[in-house]
């Protein structure tokens, strides 16, 4: 019982807390808020996640409308963990900012779109009914379009636009995608108010019709995978992320493109109790690969620290996609991989969002000699870009190596062939960007400042993090993401 009102509590509080932003009179009660917001959201997401692994495997709320498995509650621990180290970073971030435009007219629409956005991504993750998953879905775009321009200007407002708009049509494709599922579970003879939950669609009772079938998750993998940044459909997110404040671009790219492609995945066992596994897996692993090579070429030429961390989004979001079209064993690493991924990319916008205070530009020829001009969010810098190429001994070799075992048993040479190719251009030119940043002459920049009580925690915890699963996985880590890669595979 207490599980099941820890659903409706988190929705409850994260809805409550961007109300109460709306009133508060100061920016620090905002950024307050949010963070004490964010810590009591963890302490639902532990609560709701060990009922699972506890239980019968999941937990439900408002007659099943509400249905948490071992795959969301997996998603849910890793979108808090992101919102709380990026609510504490916020206020590292816009403290700074308190004599350039952080007013408390902005504070207030901040934390409103902030909380208010967290609540639609719980909505997603915690819907058991798919359109009421898209309408939660369509909610993220709403709202976290108006955080990018939240200092507006020429280039912040385009790329805002630039994401309401091809986020919009690819929600349109999802949604399309969602109503010919429903017809195919009706052709099948189920015609219910209730045909569109995923314990109705994802049952092999369901019969469902394979032509429409195969429609639908076409069009769910085109659309919600334009939201998930994958490539050819990923052009609004290198803008969005480069205009957006840190926390906002390290909450895109720490959960947000992965709320998407949870929604790509919610399609997959249906899809494949109608056509087989083969239909789902090889089209996530096309999408998958395809999105890292294009990446791959993209991060070579880059001249701005943001762009390139948005890059290295759709890289990693690719090797996740072909994740879990490698079957059980790739649908592990995938898992893995988000939560390092999302960990790793967070403390990357950190680092380069508080470089980029202090040398006055994201520019990387600007933010060259990093280490010795700031010690603290240089040392971040650091260690988050020679994770995300896959440097020993952080999670993400281990979670890239997984992957390559998956790759490997499954017989996916051509796949293993180009990600080993193209994670060796991303390695040179991720590596030769990040020596000019940390290791180059400085440039004038502002003297380093008195850092908040919370940037020290947030760099060690993240580093910590990041270290520690690349060099021991607790037996209890290991068991959830087996439980929640098992759902995957009905």
């Amino acid at each position: 019982m207490l599980a099941e009102q820890s659903i409706l509590l988190m929705l409850a509080v994260a809805v409550a807390g961007a109300a109460l932003c709306l009133s508060l009179p100061r920016p620090r009660q905002v950024l307050t808020t949010i963070v004490a917001v964010s810590a009591v959201e963890m302490a639902f997401a532990i609560n709701i996640w060990a009922a699972v692994l506890a239980g019968p495997g999941s937990v439900t709320a408002a007659e099943q409308w509400f249905y948490i498995d071992a795959f969301s509650a997996f998603h849910i621990v890793v979108l808090v963990l992101v919102f709380l180290l990026s609510s504490a970073f916020a206020g590292v971030y816009f403290t700074s900012e308190a004599a350039h435009g952080f007013m408390i007219s902005v504070a207030r629409r901040f934390g409103a779109l902030w909380l208010g956005s967290l609540a639609a991504m719980l909505l997603v993750l915690m819907s058991n009914n798919l359109g009421i998953m898209w309408v939660g879905m369509e909610a993220t775009t709403l709202l976290s379009a108006f955080l990018i321009s939240l200092y507006p200007t020429r280039l912040s407002l385009e790329a805002m636009w630039k994401y309401l708009i091809i986020c919009s049509i690819g929600i349109a494709f999802a949604f399309m995608g969602t109503l010919l599922a429903a017809a195919s579970i009706q052709s099948g003879g189920i015609v219910e108010a209730d045909a569109l939950l995923w314990t109705h669609l994802a049952s092999p009772e369901a019969h469902l019709d394979p032509i429409l079938m195969k429609f639908a998750f076409v069009f769910v993998l085109v659309g919600y995978g334009t939201k998930a940044g994958l490539a050819p459909i990923h052009s609004w997110l290198p803008d969005a992320h480069s205009q957006a404040p840190a926390p906002v671009s390290a909450m895109f790219s720490g959960f947000l493109l992965n709320t998407a492609l949870y929604c790509v995945m919610r399609f997959v066992p249906p899809a494949q109790h109608a056509l087989g596994p083969n239909f789902a897996n090889g089209l996530l692993i096309v999408f998958g690969t395809l999105s890292i090579l294009v990446a791959a070429g993209f991060i070579v030429f880059q001249r701005d620290a943001k762009r390139l961390l948005a890059y290295h989004s759709v890289e990693h979001m690719g090797i996740i996609t072909l994740g879990y079209g490698l079957g059980p064993l790739g649908a592990f690493a995938a898992l893995f991989h988000t939560l390092n991924h999302s960990v790793c990319k967070s403390l990357a916008f950190f680092a380069v969002g508080r470089l980029g205070q202090r040398f006055g530009s994201h520019e990387m020829h600007t933010i060259s000699g990093a280490l010795r001009a700031d010690h603290l969010w240089g040392i971040a810098l650091l260690v988050s870009l020679l994770a995300l190429i896959g440097v020993a001994p952080f999670s993400i070799f281990m979670s890239e190596y997984q992957l390559l075992r998956a790759a490997a048993g499954t017989g996916a040479w051509l796949a293993l062939a180009l990600f080993l190719i193209a994670s060796g251009v991303v390695f040179v030119s991720a590596l030769r960007h990040l020596i000019d940043m940390a290791f180059g002459d400085p440039k004038a920049h502002e003297p380093p400042a008195r850092e908040g009580k919370l940037a020290v925690p947030i760099v060690v915890l993240a580093v910590g993090l990041l270290l520690v699963l690349g060099l021991w996985m607790p037996l209890s880590l290991s068991q959830a993401i087996a439980s929640a890669a098992a759902v995957l595979a009905g």
